[in-house]
Formats: C-alpha cells, structure tokens, sequence
C-alpha cells in the first residue's frame, strides 16, 4: 500500500465530504450552513490542490483542474459571506445565502469529477 496515494485520496474525499455538508439543506436558511464547516471545506480543499501539483500525467492535470475550480468557489463564497456579514447594510438575507450555497455547490460538482477520476484512475492501474 501506498501512503502518499492513501493520504491523497483521503484528501480528495475529505474535500467533497466537507463541501457536501456544508450544501447540504435549506437553500436560504443560514443556520442549515455552517461557516465554520466553509471554512474547514477550503482548507482541506487547498491542502489536495497542493497534493495535485506533483502529478505530471493527463489526468493530473484535469485533476488539478478540478480542484482549482473547487478552490475559487468555495473562495468566493466565503468572500460572499465575510461581505455580507461585515460590509453589507442588509445582513445575510436567503438572497445572499442562497447565493453562497449555490457557490458550493458548484465546488460540490467540481469535487464529485475529482472522485470519479480518482476512482476511475484507480480502476486502470489494477488491470
């Protein structure tokens, strides 16, 4: 077994698992969306970008792609809601939040074509 793939792999997942929560629920509603859980998702979703770099294959790099994509999503939403909360005269409205979930949720795409690739790389190295 593997570590480094091991370590990668459980990054890649993590990412999405993190992302995913934090989607997850009422569309508009602030309290169904933990920022704390946002921010954990960009961390764990930074540190597999970095992992990413190493790899010089085809898929790598579409792989790379994927998680940079995720990354400035996921980035942008929380622009969204530090502006929200600190800037706005509004507050968080479910306009504003919505907004915000449907950032991570197009992170939450980007993160599912990272596992599917992931797993299909898998899949060709054991034949």
């Amino acid at each position: 077994m593997n570590l480094e793939k091991v370590i990668f792999a459980f990054f890649i997942v993590l990412a999405l698992t993190l992302n995913f929560g934090f989607f997850i629920g009422d569309i508009a509603n602030p309290v169904h969306h933990n920022v704390y859980e946002l921010f954990a998702a960009i961390v764990v979703s930074l540190i597999a970008t970095i992992l990413k770099f190493g790899d010089r294959t085809h898929i790598g790099a579409v792989l790379l792609a994927t998680s940079l994509v995720a990354d400035l999503q996921l980035i942008i939403a929380a622009i969204v809601w530090g502006y929200i909360e600190q800037v706005s005269d509004t507050g968080m409205t479910p306009h504003a939040m919505a907004a915000i979930v449907s950032l991570s949720g197009g992170a939450v795409l980007a993160n599912i074509t990272s596992v599917i690739l992931l797993v299909t790389e898998t899949i060709m190295v054991r034949r």
